[in-house]
């Protein structure tokens, strides 16, 4: 992976980890009500699921190279077009606030469960993860030194944006309600550039 390569991957993990997203809102419900050190326990079961479910794609992709390099081509148009999608859904989503998450406050032994069920539940992010790779892969070069830095890049990310989302969970509901869904178009914004530049680059 190419230095412009990784930049382009580490500012999309960005604004993906920075849209509205159950493990991001339940990051945020448990910082308000368990406080930010049992909150760890919640964050880090979610990048272990979203890890794994990384290496899942990942393993499907090396099963395309090795049979059809013209499917590999067409999934990474795929991987821009959904990157366009998801900065349009974005932009017409209602901005993320506490009013709208739930917990079960009597579930603190199960933190870490319940955020490695979050990410591990929604089959829809195996789909989007395999679409949402492909652009950034070199189908010339080793697969498993790829997937080390993106995984890491994603942990290093998710884990940090939900911990600043567990800490601020308080002091940003105000400013959520007030310029939430500004927030929402310029990450819209963002995955729209990346994804035109990722076209380009094709």
């Amino acid at each position: 992976m190419t230095l412009q390569t990784w930049i382009l991957f580490a500012f999309a993990t960005l604004g993906l980890s920075l849209t509205p997203g159950p493990n991001g809102m339940l990051a945020l419900s448990h910082g308000a009500l368990y406080g930010v050190r049992r909150t760890l326990l919640t964050i880090s079961g979610g990048v272990l699921g979203f890890i794994v479910l990384l290496g899942l794609a990942m393993s499907g992709i090396s099963a395309l190279l090795k049979t059809s390099s013209i499917a590999l081509s067409w999934l990474t148009w795929l991987g821009a077009a959904w990157l366009l999608w998801l900065g349009v859904q974005l932009w017409r989503s209602p901005p993320l606030t506490l009013d709208n998450v739930h917990a079960d406050p009597r579930a603190h032994g199960s933190l870490f469960l319940q955020g490695l069920l979050s990410a591990l539940s929604n089959p829809k992010v195996l789909l989007f993860f395999g679409a949402f790779l492909t652009p950034f892969i070199a189908p010339s070069a080793p697969l498993l030194p790829q997937f080390v830095v993106m995984a890491l890049t994603f942990a290093v990310i998710e884990f940090g944006i939900e911990l600043l989302l567990a800490v601020l969970a308080q002091r940003i509901r105000p400013w959520l309600h007030r310029l939430g869904h500004r927030f929402n178009q310029i990450c819209a914004v963002l995955f729209g550039l990346i994804a035109v530049v990722l076209v380009l680059a094709h």
